[in-house]
């Protein structure tokens, strides 16, 4: 177990981690993480009201109750990760204070051998529930080819991230390591102020 939450805290903070220099495998710093930015907007909910609608909605791909990670120095928000399974990760970044998500995020550690087709369809189901959950008009159909429109244009980029009305989706590539796969807000302007 300590090993699953290691492993979840692991891949979380390889979610920000375009957010620093890597030097040794980028030729070009990435600037940091959206939801990390001051000011970045956050949904109108928490993370248990999130589960509540999520398990209610996709019973068969539950999500279990997410573990607090403890927050860097300095930094505004609470970590928190839940294990799905052994390749198989959802974290999240939330406000200090309100509890209200920043970004929720699935991980995929993709594996080889006779399992890894299986595998790969319960990620892309996972990826497909969330985003149905957090934008409601698409159809289940529709978040499915989403995800895998997504996924395909971020296929081996570090970064990728997409905006479509007040969503921003993300895909971090880092191969072997894993995939994820976020949604957040974004702040919408109303026009000139």
């Amino acid at each position: 177990m300590n090993t699953a939450i290691s492993t979840g805290i692991a891949l979380l903070l390889l979610t920000a981690a375009f957010a620093r220099a890597d030097t040794a495998d980028r030729a070009q710093q990435l600037p940091p993480a959206p939801y990390l930015m001051a000011g970045a907007p956050s949904f109108d909910m928490t993370i248990s009201q999130f589960r509540e609608k999520y398990n209610a909605a996709h019973a068969d791909l539950p999500i279990a109750e997410y573990r607090a990670i403890s927050a860097s120095a300095g930094e505004n928000l609470t970590r928190a990760a839940s294990k799905i399974n052994e390749n198989l990760y959802t974290s999240t970044a939330l406000e200090h204070g309100s509890g209200k998500i920043k970004t929720l995020q699935i991980t995929w550690l993709p594996i080889q051998g006779a399992e890894a087709k299986a595998a790969r369809q319960k990620a892309l189901a996972y990826m497909a529930a969330l985003v149905e959950t957090l934008a409601p008009m698409l159809t289940p159909q529709q978040a499915q080819q989403r995800v895998a429109m997504l996924l395909e244009k971020g296929n081996g980029v570090r970064y990728y991230s997409q905006t479509e009305g007040p969503l921003r989706f993300v895909v971090s590539d880092n191969g072997e390591k894993g995939i994820t796969f976020a949604v957040e807000p974004i702040k919408l302007s109303l026009g000139p102020e």
